[in-house]
């Protein structure tokens, strides 16, 4: 038998039967048997496991939560289901092993390793403290003197008013020497919020992959925020495991719903079985800290979905052609405004296709790029980034998120940040005129057929 290191008595037990089949899939201690939504709600500090003896038909487990539990309280739980010999092996509690065990999707678990035979819950009373909390909110020490900073919503974070994207050079792929880079040096000049999603970059996530390799070095100083495309809670869940692999982290600062368009999204996201199910669970569980949404195509699917849930956030298109095209300023800003939603700006520059420097491709090139499958154009747009970025960050907005392309598109976007002055409403107003002539391009989003 192995010694207990020693224990106190506020800690919370769960123990899990697996049957004999899974002993061949694992090597003591069997941390990676453990699934992803037990492992989420009750963080390993340490483990127990029965002596592994082939001649028995299960494999006994108990986790439990911080601090140390007294053995003798420990053991009349355990011989409920056994009552055999019990080892202990004390577990370290870092951010590798609890990565370990996440990987293991729930999903991924139960198809590689057979069926749990049983899970068996401790006393409510034990099982109170349990909840695992969420670290303290990310803080980059360079962001007070990088930029102006703003609340997002009633998050309680301040957030710099410029942001990063996670797509042009974050969704090439095989793009690691070039979008690492940027990511890191988006830190260094004092960003402290990275957006980034499950669908940008294709099936291999490209974006959440770079923007991992640099949150397993400092992922406490930014706001880390990332979506899920699908509709359902069980895809959202699959969804969710991925993520949190890929940005090598255990938690989110913030988990939206991505690209909301229709009545028939919001139908399908809130319908039973739902990926707002998804949402709601992987909150109380203290993987994410808050919700939101996100959309760029019609304002009133996004408006519903506030109506029906008190989201946390919003991530919307809103630059200077907004008002000429299915309009995102005119009734759903306010609304998220009143609600003290964290309100996120993206397609500022509409991919290009607003800034008078941005030299269109070929027309046939258009049409084969998600960008150009419905509106062509061969006429470069009419304002400066500069314009873009202070129309936008002019309006109740808390950031506003750009891609970059190269560490020198990054700094300039810092540096608008940095100079921002607020528009007057009489220079607002020509800006939208302005903007006229390229607006369908620069709003193209909002053009394709969607049910």
């Amino acid at each position: 038998m192995i010694t207990a290191p020693a224990f106190s008595t506020n800690s919370s037990l769960l123990l899990i039967l697996f049957t004999s089949s899974l002993l061949h899939f694992f090597t003591p201690p069997p941390l990676h048997c453990v699934p992803n939504h037990i492992q989420t709600k009750f963080p390993p500090h340490h483990l127990v496991t029965r002596s592994t003896d082939e001649t028995n038909p299960f494999l006994l487990f108990a986790i439990w939560r911080a601090s140390p539990i007294d053995q003798s309280s420990l053991l009349p739980h355990a011989q409920e289901v056994y009552d055999g010999p019990v080892d202990f092996y004390p577990v370290e509690d870092t951010m590798s092993e609890q990565l370990k065990l996440r990987q293991q999707g729930r999903r991924d678990f139960l198809k590689a390793g057979g069926a749990v035979a049983a899970a068996l819950v401790a006393p409510a009373a034990i099982l109170a403290d349990s909840k695992k909390e969420m670290p303290p909110l990310p803080s980059n020490p360079v962001t007070l003197k990088a930029m102006p900073t703003r609340n997002l919503g009633r998050t309680g974070y301040k957030v710099g008013i410029f942001s990063l994207g996670g797509q042009a050079a974050l969704e090439k792929p095989n793009n690691f020497d070039t979008a690492v880079p940027i990511i890191e040096r988006a830190l260094d000049l004092g960003v402290n919020y990275i957006d980034t999603s499950s669908i940008y970059g294709g099936p291999d996530r490209w974006s959440e992959q770079y923007v991992g390799k640099v949150m397993a070095k400092r992922r406490s100083e930014a706001f880390l925020a990332t979506k899920t495309k699908e509709r359902t809670r069980d895809a959202s869940m699959r969804m969710i495991d991925k993520s949190l692999e890929l940005l090598d982290t255990d938690h989110i600062d913030l988990w939206q719903l991505h690209d909301v368009g229709t009545q028939y999204d919001v139908d399908q996201i809130f319908a039973k079985g739902g990926a707002m199910e998804a949402l709601l669970e992987m909150k109380e569980q203290k993987v994410v800290r808050h919700l939101g949404i996100t959309g760029h195509y019609r304002p009133e699917a996004l408006m519903e979905c506030i109506h029906r849930h008190d989201f946390d956030c919003i991530l919307m298109a809103m630059n200077a052609a907004d008002s000429h095209h299915y309009s995102f300023n005119e009734k759903l800003l306010p609304l998220a405004v009143e609600k003290q939603m964290g309100i996120i700006g993206m397609k500022i520059p509409g991919r290009g296709r607003l800034l008078s420097s941005w030299n269109p491709p070929p027309v046939e090139a258009q049409k084969h790029s998600w960008e150009g499958m419905t509106i062509q154009t061969t006429n470069p747009g009419t304002l400066t980034m500069k314009e873009a970025v202070y129309y936008t960050l002019s309006k109740p907005v808390s950031t506003i998120i750009i891609g970059c392309d190269n560490i020198a598109q990054l700094e300039q976007n810092v540096q608008l940040a940095r100079d921002f002055t607020p528009l007057s409403a009489n220079q607002e107003t020509e800006l939208v005129a302005k903007a006229e002539p390229a607006a369908k391009p620069s709003l193209f989003f909002r053009f394709y057929d969607r049910p």
